[in-house]
């Protein structure tokens, strides 16, 4: 009988130790198309669920943000002008891929004075204790191996009192949009993939690893284990997407 952990991979099992690679495969063949498909996938409502998520996060100026999977820097260009020149970003992915397109997007919009970017592993991340204010991550956490690692990673960087913004599609309970979502999900965004990106596969993927993700609860039960308070969650576009929010005591 085999020792060797195992994870998901969309709906396959694979080791632990190959889907970091295979996660990595699918972002590098998206990064390029990563904004257009994203409007095109969401209706443009991702941009409504980011928003939602930037009134949660309380950031002033002087503070420092990690935006841990912050891909092509939506959110991390918004808290550049939050933290102002006397705070900091740091825009850090696990793609170099998606990291490259982030960088090279916001310096074509004249930013960069008070942001760092930084390619790394959520679960071991190279920050110090206790370094930042806020930590957000929209769309990254389905796609870590151990989930729970990564949140205990956040919980220690972060100063006591910072606080922890997870935005991640979830599960609705909704039976009918449920089923239109399925439907959606399984046939549309492979053809749209395959239109836009020439890549069916890679958002036949993103769709089953939305599935395989824990519900609303069961992440919630997670980041009361990695130490958080106050720890919460709000549905959106009738559970479709769910903001978690936690408080590092």
């Amino acid at each position: 009988m085999s020792d060797e952990k195992t994870t998901h991979f969309g709906y396959k099992t694979v080791r632990e130790e190959e889907k970091q690679g295979k996660v990595a495969e699918v972002f590098h063949n998206v990064a390029a198309k990563y904004d257009v498909m994203n409007d095109l996938m969401s209706f443009g409502v991702h941009r409504l669920w980011k928003r939602f998520t930037m009134e949660f996060t309380g950031v002033r100026r002087g503070n420092h943000v990690l935006d841990i999977a912050g891909g092509t820097g939506d959110l991390t260009m918004k808290f550049s002008d939050l933290v102002g020149p006397e705070g900091k970003v740091v825009l850090a992915d696990i793609n170099d891929s998606m990291l490259k397109v982030g960088r090279d997007r916001l310096l074509d919009k004249g930013y960069s004075g008070n942001i760092e970017f930084v390619q790394c592993n959520a679960q071991y991340l190279p920050f110090e204790d206790n370094s930042f204010d806020v930590i957000t991550m929209a769309f990254g956490l389905r796609n870590v191996t151990d989930k729970d690692m990564a949140l205990r990673e956040f919980n220690r960087v972060l100063k006591p009192g910072g606080r922890l913004l997870v935005l991640e599609f979830s599960h609705t309970k909704n039976p009918l949009l449920k089923k239109a979502y399925d439907l959606y999900s399984f046939t549309a965004l492979p053809i749209m993939g395959k239109l836009i990106a020439n890549d069916s596969e890679s958002y036949r993927y993103l769709a089953e690893s939305i599935r395989m993700h824990p519900d609303q609860e069961t992440l919630k039960g997670m980041f009361k284990d990695a130490g958080f308070a106050n720890c919460e969650y709000h549905n959106l576009t009738g559970g479709i997407v769910a903001l978690h929010k936690g408080i590092k005591p």
